[in-house]
């Protein structure tokens, strides 16, 4: 019988990381997941898929591991061997960084050069060689002048980009001294119904849910002009996992190469349930970002040759994926305050 390919994904809980264990258990991998270790649990998003898919792939195998842990890391490496290993871990939230700086520095920087160490003394103990897929951020550019692409400078503005710089460089320095199989991909936003409810997108479209079905009566949002190119997670997942397949390893900017205010999401998101955005939407300096990015707008032109890959969500099938599936989330919250229940929210965790 032929061996499963072996991956791990940390990260795995998230948005992204949800997708792409869907995605690899349907091309026949066996799955590994980190998670940390918390009181309660956050694998809404996975929880589908402990009991194997409907084709008879096996479920995921979930460690308990961490970010900031080399120990813990190379424990899991050891005893999963993996082929193929995702970090999409770490603190994604970029105003939160502002407030957790040290804490996002440690996780999403130094994070990924614990993991390349596990992997190289891996490989090196070993002789078998893992492919390595860094998730890196659009946020990376800051305020370079878009489109961005791999020839732009970086410019990070954020305590999170700082860290994502760091562990976009970290990435190419272990690929170019160790010869690792290491990719960065640069993605642009990406969103979807599993988003977490505190990024700007999935707040509009939960809080128009809720105004629809009359559980909220405003929505406070911060800088409605900037602009950002948006893509669907589920898509992107698939340009992970396409890097990892070329014979040599690089670096790849994904996005869809348009983009949108927060103000045309918000509109589009109200006009579906036939509201005006202006009656609900107001704007509070203090959503504000300490620097601001304004303008993020990818250039994919080599990404789209190089992996044959495109987005096959436009954003305006986006916006309306994920207002009807907060539309069915306020139903629910709606009825279960009706019976007297308590509501709990599924897919709002933080990746």
């Amino acid at each position: 019988m032929q061996q499963l390919r072996r991956a791990i994904i940390t990260g795995i809980t998230g948005q992204d990381g949800s997708y792409l264990a869907e995605l690899l258990l349907e091309r026949g991998y066996e799955v590994h997941g980190i998670v940390r270790r918390s009181s309660t649990g956050n694998t809404d998003r996975i929880d589908h898929l402990f009991t194997g898919t409907a084709n008879g792939q096996p479920a995921i195998t979930l460690h308990y591991g961490d970010l900031s842990d080399t120990s813990s890391l190379a424990r899991i490496i050891d005893e999963s061997q993996p082929e193929e290993v995702y970090n999409l871990g770490g603190q994604s939230h970029v105003k939160v960084s502002w407030d957790e700086a040290e804490y996002t520095a440690d996780v999403v920087g130094l994070g990924v050069l614990r993991l390349l160490e596990s992997i190289r003394r891996y490989q090196e103990r070993t002789g078998r060689p893992v492919k390595f897929y860094q998730a890196s951020s659009s946020e990376m550019f800051g305020s370079a002048e878009p489109p961005q692409s791999l020839t732009t400078p970086l410019h990070p503005r954020s305590p999170y980009a700082v860290a994502k710089v760091y562990g976009f460089w970290q990435t190419i320095n272990h690929r170019e001294a160790y010869g690792i199989f290491a990719c960065n991909g640069i993605l642009f936003n990406h969103e979807s119904p599993r988003r977490g409810e505190t990024f700007v997108t999935r707040k509009i479209t939960r809080a128009v849910g809720r105004i629809k079905a009359g559980l909220q009566k405003k929505l406070t949002l911060g800088n409605l002009d900037a602009k950002r190119d948006w893509g669907h997670a589920r898509d992107y997942v698939e340009a992970m996992h396409l890097m990892l397949q070329q014979e040599a390893p690089g670096d790849y900017v994904v996005a869809t190469g348009e983009a949108h205010s927060v103000r045309e999401f918000a509109q589009i998101a109200f006009s579906l349930v036939d509201l005006d955005y202006q009656d609900y939407v107001e704007v509070d300096p203090r959503f504000f970002r300490p620097a601001e990015v304004n303008y993020l707008l990818g250039d994919p032109a080599e990404t789209f040759q190089r992996l044959n890959w495109r987005p096959r969500t436009s954003f305006q099938e986006l916006v309306r994926e994920m207002v009807q599936g907060d539309l069915e989330l306020a139903r629910r919250e709606r009825a279960a305050r009706e019976a007297g229940e308590g509501f709990v929210l599924h897919g709002a965790g933080t990746e």
